[in-house]
């Protein structure tokens, strides 16, 4: 899970100086768009935090999960979202999910 995110499928749930560690996820939908899901816990050595995200109709779960639960985690962690990584914070604010297309 550390892997996910250092490198793989989770990368946007990097957070500068906590190891997080996380799985992206899929879920199939027969009435419209995939739902977005990750679960994730940091940070990996005595974690204080363990989460899952679930957005229906958000795609991918790299697409809004990973980054709704980084933002959640790294708020939990530190009291704030680093300057460098407020426009993840700006574009999950400003999505909808329930518009056609994303």
């Amino acid at each position: 899970m550390a892997l996910s995110v250092s490198m793989g499928t989770s990368r946007v749930a990097q957070i500068k100086g906590v190891e997080v560690c996380g799985k992206t996820g899929t879920s199939e939908n027969p009435h419209g768009k995939d739902h977005s899901v990750f679960y994730a816990f940091a940070p990996r050595e005595n974690p204080k935090i363990a989460i899952a995200v679930f957005i229906e109709n958000g795609g991918w779960g790299g697409s809004y999960a990973a980054p709704i639960a980084s933002l959640l985690v790294e708020r939990y962690l530190k009291g704030e979202i680093d300057p460098s990584r407020l426009w993840i914070e700006e574009k999950m604010l400003q999505v909808n999910l329930l518009a056609t297309g994303n």
